[in-house]
């Protein structure tokens, strides 16, 4: 059997970048403590590689990512979907063990199960499929001897902490500068950056090196079996799905974070709806000096990749449906997020600013072509959705039973 474009590279799918300065990618200018730029290409097909810079910590994470057959993938590696679920939780999870010990609040056995329901309605072929989101649903499981009114309290500012809520909560239509065979032409179907476009980011993936004496662990990301200790406790749980109206589909992405012996969370994640795909297991912690070891992705740059990834997922679709020529593209994209208000200490809830994507993209087609390859990439992308719509995340919370 033939490689994948992944397998030929040759490279394990998630390592930390020891050369990302001298291989050409910078960290972003960092406004509200916590900025992220991510470089992303297609591979061929629905493959695709990430490169995530956080500018805050200085580190640089190399992510894989393709999807399932029913988009014409090999499951080789995570759908972008699963990247910003995982993402998120683990966000939610820093924010409310910091606040919790702050405050003196013992969280014994914590796991918060996390709910992400997208819809999508139209016809993707003839370029009128939407996609959006519904809230975000949040269940924290515990042991605790605080009372109701306390708990409450904490989960819900821990929640308002979390970096992705400031851009969660209000409309943040994304930003976009686009180059068509190496020429500017202002956006006319999604809202322009109105700024110079970053040069051609070219074949920088190839220069990559990974970090000498890394520290991350191994299982990084992984395919998950029944042999997980959680797994049929896990599977066994479903979530009610929102109401949708006859014309639409839904995804709904659940997982699951809990805190490893080591500090490092655990995170399992399923997907159901209208279109299944693998489920994963993830590990997660920040960096050195912000609540970790840097031994596994932080929660940033699993959502800014996740974010990225999906654009570019809908650019390869609707290209492929519409027998558009497209060629090479990719982007480079910024994600602007405020620190942790328990985790980075600013006491306050989060915010963030509009997601900026440079796309670089080489083709047969007219400009106006393209136009319409952007606009119903964006319209489709179920994460740029996630920033356009407003979403109040809901949370509730279930009590452990204690011990006898």
């Amino acid at each position: 059997m033939s490689l994948t474009p992944l397998e030929e590279i040759g490279e394990p799918f998630y390592f930390i970048v020891g050369n990302a300065e001298d291989a050409g990618f910078e960290a972003p200018p960092n406004p509200l403590g916590q900025s992220l730029r991510t470089w992303v290409r297609s591979l061929g097909g629905q493959q695709k590689e990430a490169v995530v810079v956080n500018a805050a910590t200085g580190v640089t994470w190399r992510f894989a990512c393709d999807e399932g057959a029913h988009l014409g993938g090999y499951d080789k590696a995570p759908n972008p979907l699963t990247y910003l679920c995982t993402g998120l939780v683990a966000s939610y999870m820093n924010e409310i063990t910091a606040l919790a010990e702050q405050r003196g609040i013992e969280l014994k056995d914590l796991e918060l199960i996390l709910d992400n329901f997208y819809w999508r309605e139209g016809d993707f072929r003839k370029g009128t499929m939407v996609s959006g989101s519904f809230p975000p649903e949040l269940l924290a499981v515990c042991e605790t001897d605080a009372d109701d009114q306390t708990l409450n309290a904490l989960l819900y500012e821990g929640v308002a902490a979390a970096p992705l809520n400031g851009l969660a909560l209000g409309s943040h239509p994304s930003l976009f500068n686009l180059v068509h065979n190496g020429k500017q032409i202002t956006t006319t179907q999604v809202t322009p950056l109105g700024t110079e476009p970053y040069p051609d980011p070219g074949d920088k993936f190839s220069k990559i090196t990974r970090m000498e004496n890394s520290p991350a662990v191994d299982g990084l990301i992984s395919f998950l079996n029944d042999s997980h200790p959680r797994y049929a406790e896990f599977m066994a749980q479903r979530s009610k799905d929102p109401e949708l109206t006859d014309d639409q589909l839904l995804i709904h992405m659940n997982s699951s974070c809990m805190m490893r012996p080591d500090g490092i969370k655990d995170i399992i994640k399923k997907q159901g709806g209208s279109t299944a795909a693998p489920e994963w297991s993830y590990l997660s912690e920040e960096a050195n000096g912000f609540g970790g070891q840097g031994r596994a992705p932080d929660a940033a740059s699993l959502i800014s990749a996740g974010i990225g990834l999906c654009f570019m997922t809908q650019i390869g679709r609707y290209s492929h449906m519409a027998k558009l020529p497209v060629g090479e593209y990719s982007i480079v994209q910024d994600t602007h997020f405020s620190l942790g208000g328990a985790s980075g200490g600013t006491g306050k809830a989060a915010v963030a600013k509009p997601v900026e994507t440079h796309i670089y993209l080489e083709s047969d087609c007219t400009d106006d072509q393209v136009q319409e390859i952007v606009g119903v990439a964006e319209r489709t992308c179920f994460l740029h959705a996630f920033c356009r719509d407003d979403l109040k995340p809901k949370v509730r919370v279930s009590r452990r039973s204690k011990a006898a």
